[in-house]
């Protein structure tokens, strides 16, 4: 049985602070923003995943919807236009990097990059959204809220990066 993990009291404290109107999701633990959308039976769109990048020597963390891909390729070219320099290369660094650089259990990154002094790339195709379900940085927990909010509060770089997944949710057994 997977031992249920508290809300990241660091997370609390920031989103207080901030004013921003957010709801703290509970559910099972899970490990990817798939998993969190059949588990709180979302769609795949409303879900969003947190990736750690690198890009040449500096970190980004990158949101787009759980059901779609990474282009590297466009993400770069994203990245680049936002820092005004070309980008050489852009990769996922191993969990270790994760672990040291976030202080973080591996796969256990909240989407707040504010939190770890990390710039935001969201997938602009999110903001048309209402709402969405962010990694909190929990096994337990997901934040909802506004995406304009998140889009205010972490000053996100809207750049078109993700490819969309044919995925098909499963069904949540009863």
């Amino acid at each position: 049985m997977a031992k249920i993990t508290k809300f990241p009291q660091k997370l609390a404290k920031y989103l207080e602070k901030a004013g921003v109107k957010h709801n703290i999701l509970e559910h099972k633990t899970v490990y990817t923003a798939y998993d969190t959308a059949v588990t709180m039976g979302k769609k795949l769109n409303e879900v969003m995943k947190t990736l750690l990048v690198a890009a040449d020597k500096n970190y980004y963390l990158a949101i787009l919807p759980a059901d779609n891909n990474l282009d590297f390729k466009k993400l770069s070219g994203e990245i680049s236009k936002a820092a005004g320099k070309k980008i050489k290369m852009v990769k996922i660094p191993g969990e270790e990097v994760m672990e040291k650089l976030l202080k973080v259990k591996a796969g256990a990154m909240s989407a707040f990059g504010g939190l770890h002094k990390l710039p935001v790339v969201m997938e602009k195709s999110l903001a048309k959204a209402k709402k969405a379900i962010f990694s909190s940085g929990s096994f337990n927990h997901s934040v909802e809220m506004a995406v304009k909010d998140f889009i205010k509060l972490e000053n996100v770089v809207l750049g078109s990066f993700g490819v969309k997944k044919k995925l098909v949710l499963a069904k949540k057994n009863k």
